[in-house]
Parts: structure tokens; sequence; C-alpha cells
């Protein structure tokens, strides 16, 4: 399984996918946009990965690659290729496919629960309610056919899905101790005290065991995004 991945900044990488990917005996390809803006054939994808990054996805006069990221993206999507989204990937989904992301009512930066949204449709089912760790500040309309998965107390639309296989995830599953150094590291600057947004020594004190139950969890998202269908 060839599974590329869109990477927006060198401190938000696949965290506890790339163990679970490789072991899954995929082929590993990423479009750094901080290094380069070349994309592959999407006909040679079986799987894409969109990460986060501290930019809007409304930055396209700043950042034109936007436009060609969005479209891959769009492309993949119409293919049946699974896509999953992580928080700015997230909205990356939403805005490819035409829906609106902008400010959220709050920023949300920390470990704070999200709370599953029941559907009468087949889709992946997360824990009533689970700890998980945040860093945003914008959000996004739900595009044409998601089902929302998940809300929060600061944000209504946590995790949506499209179809069988993909996924957007405003939150991140893939943080361990190490990603969540460099995030912290690279956007201290971002810690300025709000109702949903944590101090450093706060987010620094997780414990070993959050890490290891949202680890888990992304374990069975790419599971259920990469399972045989029909």
């Amino acid at each position: 399984m060839n599974v590329h991945i869109l990477q927006h900044v060198p401190f938000e990488g696949l965290g506890s996918m790339e163990p679970w990917l490789l072991a899954s005996g995929s082929r590993i390809t990423c479009t750094r946009f901080f290094e380069s803006r070349s994309l592959p054939d999407i006909a040679t994808v079986d799987f894409v990965i969109a990460m986060g990054g501290p930019m809007s996805v409304n930055d396209e006069a700043e950042l034109p690659w936007l436009v060609n990221e969005k479209q891959f993206i769009r492309y993949a999507i119409q293919r049946g290729i699974p896509v999953l989204g992580i928080c700015l990937g997230a909205q990356l989904i939403a805005s490819a496919l035409g829906a609106r992301v902008y400010a959220g009512r709050r920023r949300e930066i920390g470990w704070f629960d999200i709370t599953a949204v029941p559907s009468p449709e087949p889709t992946f089912q997360f824990p009533h309610t689970t700890r998980v760790f945040h860093w945003h500040g914008e959000t996004f309309d739900l595009p044409d056919h998601a089902i929302r998965l998940a809300s929060s107390a600061a944000c209504e639309n946590q995790a949506f899905q499209i179809g069988s296989n993909v996924m957007g995830l405003q939150f991140h599953l893939e943080t361990t101790p190490t990603s969540a150094d460099a995030i912290i590291t690279n956007c201290r600057d971002e810690l300025i005290e709000d109702t949903f947004v944590q101090s450093e020594a706060a987010l620094r004190a997780a414990e070993p065991a959050a890490y290891d139950r949202i680890n888990a969890l992304m374990g069975e998202v790419l599971g259920y995004l990469l399972r045989p269908v029909g």
C-alpha cells in the first residue's frame, strides 16, 4: 500500500501512525510543503493523510500551494481513495469540498474531552467520552454528505466522516510525548490563558497512559479507513 503524507511544518509529523503503517507493510512517501510543492500522480496513491500546521486553509494568497493541495485531496476523494485529515488536514478536506473554515469561538489547546455523536448510519464509533490532545484555533462547517462523529464543549465539529473511507479529525490522536514536545516548543506563543487553553506545564504533565490511549484509538481509526469494504 502506498501512503502519501501531506506535511505542512517539520514539527507535525506522523507520530504514532508511522510505526502502525510500517507494521502494516505500507510504503510511505511525503510532500513536505515547507521544502517542495511536488505532488505525486494520484493514480499511484492508495491512502492520503493530511497533517496539521499553524497556517490557515484560507491563506492561499500567501501560500498558493494550498490550491493544489486541496485539488489533490478532492481528486483523491472523488477516486474513492481513503483520506484522513488531522487538525489543519480536516479543515483542508472541508475546504476542498466547498465548506467554510473560520475562527472558532474558542481556541482549544490541551487535553480536553470529546463526546461521540450517535449516527443512524454505519460509521466509525468513538468512545462515548474520551480525552484527546487538541491544538487549534479555527473550525469548519461540515462538508456536504459529511456525518458528524464527535463534538466538544469548545468545538461542535470535532470529527466527521464522508462515505466509508474519508475522515477528518480536528484533534490529534497520533501525538506522542516526542511530538507533543515539538509542537509545544514551536508554538508556545499560542499558549495564552483562556478557558480551553492549558498551560505548558499542564500539557507536559500528561501521563504516558494518556498517549497510549489516544495512540490505540488512532490505530482503530486507521484500521477502519483501510478495511476491505464490500
